[in-house]
């Protein structure tokens, strides 16, 4: 019989992820009481929260069938070397042509775009990230190559 592959990975890792936090804020983080919370308080009851429900979510799974889990390797790495590619040029490129080629680089991971339409969405998406990174929250970022 096939488990539920996805939601015991899905669940396993939000259970993992939840008890990671909950963890580290309560051995960082003072806790307080609950008439008095400290810091820590909130991310340890929402890490324990999440946990839970991970646990909720892949415990049952483990009684269900489900179909067989395929992983989409190119659009993984695509995603994957997206992120690289934007932590690799931010510094020397600027966040405006690191946002460009990252969006280009996730992209790729769907044939169904035309580099067109991969152009003009990395360009908006560049946009709309200087909009809101640098001109609406002044964030000091490199814009540009030259600006760093």
């Amino acid at each position: 019989m096939n488990r539920d592959g996805r939601d015991i990975v899905g669940g396993v890792l939000m259970a993992a992820i939840g008890a990671a936090a909950a963890l580290y804020a309560q051995a960082e983080y003072e806790l307080g009481e609950l008439r008095n919370m400290g810091p820590g308080f909130f991310p340890v009851v929402l890490g324990w929260v999440l946990a839970v429900l991970g646990l909720l979510i892949a415990v049952p799974a483990l009684l269900r069938q489900g179909e067989a889990v395929t992983v989409a390797w190119r659009a993984a790495a695509c995603v994957v070397g997206s992120l690289v590619v934007f932590g690799l040029l931010l510094k020397p490129a600027g966040m405006v042509l690191a946002t460009v080629a990252a969006v280009l680089v996730a992209s790729l991971a769907d044939d169904r775009f035309t580099w067109r339409t991969r152009l003009i969405t990395a360009v908006a998406i560049a946009a709309l990230t200087w909009l809101i990174f640098i001109a609406g929250l002044g964030m000091v970022l490199p814009t540009w190559p030259w600006s760093a």
